[in-house]
């Protein structure tokens, strides 16, 4: 031993060489930079098939690298080129198409993107609707807590909703939900309700009720006074929304089976129209996750067409000299941009006498002002988006429309009559501009993916 070192600094001073060395390593680690397969690489990952665990490595260490791109990225390589990598990871690791992984991608920044796409794998808490014309929230807590339930109120925005954590007996067989105490329902659909604000004694039109959360949420807010009008296309859906007007005991709900455009023929002069439209469901991915694989460019471009008719046809349903009401609410379970701000945008465009006022939904965040090259109207943002992985809530978006009387030399007047009264079946061509360019397009892509 050497003189002037005890015994005890000597074993230190070999325990230590090995942890330096290690130390060493992951300092080395920490500076290596991050490498983009290149094209041999991905190839011969496609023919042996993807290793997961890998792939989602990757997706993390291409987020990191674009949220400070200048200094993290290698030289000689595009912001383009880390992009298409993490775009065929995503589709990769979370099973979407190409062509919805990349529209989804383009709503988010990189990092936040992956947390959408993360929340789509996890289903959303189970709720509930007190239903206010047979119980109270408070009453109904207390009946299924006895149960055996764990719930708690689902927050400050609902005065009827509960959110159930677990439970030892069915929530769907319960006698307090057989004898019409509560609804089953997601709470994102509550919203359309609260914004559409029905009063007593006035007439609403829900364009697409089955199976009737909403239209029975109406019917309470109403206190079962006035008439709520439950339109439904699909006659196989119209079973369950009887079924659930009967159990929840509303007694002012009227049932009928039209497609929504036919309304400003058939009947009109509401106070209030609600229309939740058919979409493409992109906000309720973790639902249904065939959704990740079979939405197409045609699948967008016939689905906002019909909307847009939709909406049209839900604004001239309604009585602009109503005395209390002259109002819309459009909604969707879908985040995509098409379906949503561009429908409200087209309304305005084709109805001057229709603006967007507040929704009274005080969460979620503000709808688009502006979304690529398209710049939409200034009060846009009083639109409210919800999304699951901000809100743990089903994605969803809502807007709430006022109907002003036309005034005379309003230009769009005419056009708004010959609308209104089109027949439902030349209303189905692409006679808008803007969706028959997208469905051209989609043509365009089809062929060339032959």
């Amino acid at each position: 031993m050497c003189a002037g070192v005890t015994f005890v600094e000597a074993i230190a001073s070999v325990i230590s060489n090995p942890l330096d060395e290690d130390e060493d390593d992951e300092e080395a680690d920490e500076g290596a930079e991050f490498m983009l397969p290149t094209l041999e690489e991905r190839e011969a990952e496609k023919m042996r098939g993807a290793d997961l665990q890998l792939v989602h490595m990757r997706i993390q260490e291409i987020v990191t690298v674009l949220s400070n791109f200048k200094k993290l990225a290698v030289d000689g390589r595009s912001r383009s080129e880390y992009v298409e990598q993490l775009l065929s990871d995503i589709c990769t690791y979370y099973g979407y198409n190409a062509f919805l992984a990349e529209k989804l991608f383009e709503l988010f920044t990189p990092a936040e993107a992956i947390e959408f796409f993360e929340a789509n794998e996890t289903p959303r808490p189970v709720t509930i609707r007190a239903n206010t014309l047979r119980t109270r929230r408070r009453d109904l807590a207390q009946a299924l807590i006895n149960r055996g339930v764990n719930l708690e109120p689902i927050g400050a925005w609902s005065k009827v909703g509960l959110q159930v954590f677990e439970s030892s007996v069915p929530i769907g067989a319960t006698p307090e939900y057989l004898a019409g105490h509560y609804m089953l329902q997601a709470a994102s659909s509550f919203l359309p309700c609260i914004a559409l604000a029905p009063q007593p004694n006035e007439r609403v039109l829900d364009m697409a009720s089955a199976p009737g959360g909403k239209s029975t949420y109406l019917s309470a807010l109403m206190q079962n006074t006035g008439t709520v009008f439950a339109n439904d296309s699909n006659k196989n859906r119209i079973k369950s929304l009887v079924a659930n007007i009967h159990r929840l005991g509303c007694k002012n709900v009227v049932v009928c089976n039209y497609d929504g455009r036919q309304f400003p023929k058939v009947i009109g002069g509401f106070d209030r129209v609600l229309l939740d439209s058919p979409c493409s469901g992109t906000g309720v991915i973790h639902k249904d996750q065939s959704v990740k694989v079979n939405k197409s460019e045609r699948d967008f471009a016939l689905l906002t067409h019909l909307q847009k008719q939709l909406l049209l046809c839900a604004i001239d349903s309604v009585n602009p000299r109503s005395s209390t009401g002259g109002y819309v609410v459009y909604s969707t379970c879908s985040v995509m941009v098409e379906e949503n701000e561009e429908v409200v945008q087209y309304a305005l465009r084709k109805r001057a006498n229709v603006k967007i006022v507040d929704t009274g939904i005080k969460f979620g965040r503000d709808g688009f002002k502006a979304f690529g090259r398209s710049k939409f109207d200034d009060r846009m943002p009083l639109a409210r988006r919800i999304f699951p992985h901000v809100h743990n809530l089903d994605g969803f978006f809502l807007c709430k429309l006022k109907v002003s009387p036309p005034s005379n030399n309003n230009k769009n007047a005419s056009a708004a009559e010959a609308d209104a009264n089109a027949d439902a079946d030349a209303m189905l061509s692409l006679d808008n501009p803007e969706d028959q360019k997208r469905m051209e397009k989609s043509l365009k892509k089809a062929k060339s993916s032959r």
